[in-house]
């Protein structure tokens, strides 16, 4: 699989939110602030007579929650879909639609730009082939033909929302921003998608922090997100640099974020992802890897004692759950700034 496929196509929906990093880092530390002192009780700035559309094409539990909530505090109106309840979509243009698709992706988009003032869609990629999936073809397709924000609820590059709820926590926790902060891959029986390490890493470079990126050998980012996470902590004060030793990497981190991904090499080959990962059962965080006074973070849900050992999550390190309840602040802020 050529790993160097170039990710195409620039960043949709610049009234929306694709991905994080398309705000600056103050905008970011602003949402960020505002997300706590909406937590610390602040009045949400209500928008009423606008409503937020919400289309699930992926399971949901903390994204959709969150998201209904913060429509509720800010006097939205609520259209929310998920995939069993609409028709199956074709996103490919020209094609012959005799086949399962009862829907082409650009009238839906429209129709529902017509009902909606900003408009959210999760949509994981297909898993099958890397250059289509690279495309986002699904946030792309409806950025272009809705006509309304788009907001990203986790795609196949990204999942900004997360990142902005992470952020939030971090300041929230008073972790300073050159902290050492380790997102290393854990091991998990299915290939994941890159969306939040992506926008973990990139998150963190931009936050100003001393990223260290752990993985096995073969389980690289893409090489332009790289590139990115790199131009970010350049331009704000902090480092990214590569490990594949667990203990050096993590002597010294403040944070630990677990997260497992699958490998660009073998996109779309289960048989060969299987066996590449075969001897990796061990990449669990537990108390070993655990330095002391570090934070843990995992955007949930999580496979216990698989990601991570429950003496982990459940100890006095673990912040998972304020990361999760963050998503109903950081989400709020950010529909606030969409809706202003």
């Amino acid at each position: 699989m050529n790993t160097t496929q170039t990710l195409n196509g620039p960043a949709v929906s610049p009234d929306g939110c694709y991905k994080l990093s398309q705000f600056e880092a103050q905008v970011c530390q602003e949402l960020a602030q505002r997300a706590t002192a909406l937590k610390n009780g602040a009045a949400p700035q209500t928008k009423p007579g606008k409503a937020l559309g919400l289309l699930f094409l992926n399971p949901s539990l903390r994204t959709s929650a969150s998201f209904q909530r913060a429509a509720a505090r800010l006097q939205l109106e609520l259209v929310n879909l998920n995939g069993q309840g609409v028709w199956a979509m074709e996103s490919q243009e020209g094609a012959v639609m005799d086949g399962n698709k009862a829907e082409h992706m650009k009238d839906a988009a429209a129709v529902l730009g017509r009902f909606v003032d900003v408009l959210a869609i999760r949509a994981f990629p297909a898993g099958e082939d890397l250059e289509s999936d690279l495309t986002d073809p699904v946030l792309r397709g409806f950025a272009k033909h809705a006509g309304v924000p788009i907001i990203n609820m986790e795609s196949t590059l990204w999942h900004p929302c997360q990142a902005l709820a992470d952020w939030a926590t971090l300041d929230q926790h008073q972790v300073p921003k050159p902290a050492k902060f380790v997102l290393t891959w854990a091991w998990h029986p299915i290939p994941l998608p890159h969306a939040v390490a992506n926008s973990t890493v990139c998150m963190a470079a931009q936050r100003g922090m001393e990223v260290v990126l752990l993985h096995p050998r073969g389980y690289h980012l893409h090489p332009e997100i790289l590139a990115e996470a790199d131009a970010l902590a350049e331009s704000n004060g902090g480092t990214v640099r590569i490990s594949h030793d667990r203990e050096e990497a993590l002597e010294g981190a403040q944070v630990i974020y677990a997260k497992s991904w699958g490998s660009l090499d073998t996109w779309g080959d289960s048989a060969a992802e299987t066996a590449q990962r075969a001897n990796l059962r061990d990449w669990c965080v537990t108390s070993k890897y655990m330095p002391q006074g570090a934070k843990f973070m995992h955007c949930l849900p999580v496979r216990r004692n698989v990601v991570v050992s429950d003496e982990v999550i459940d100890g006095p390190g673990s912040i998972v759950i304020d990361q999760a309840e963050n998503r109903l602040h950081a989400q709020t802020a950010l529909l606030e700034k969409l809706l202003s």
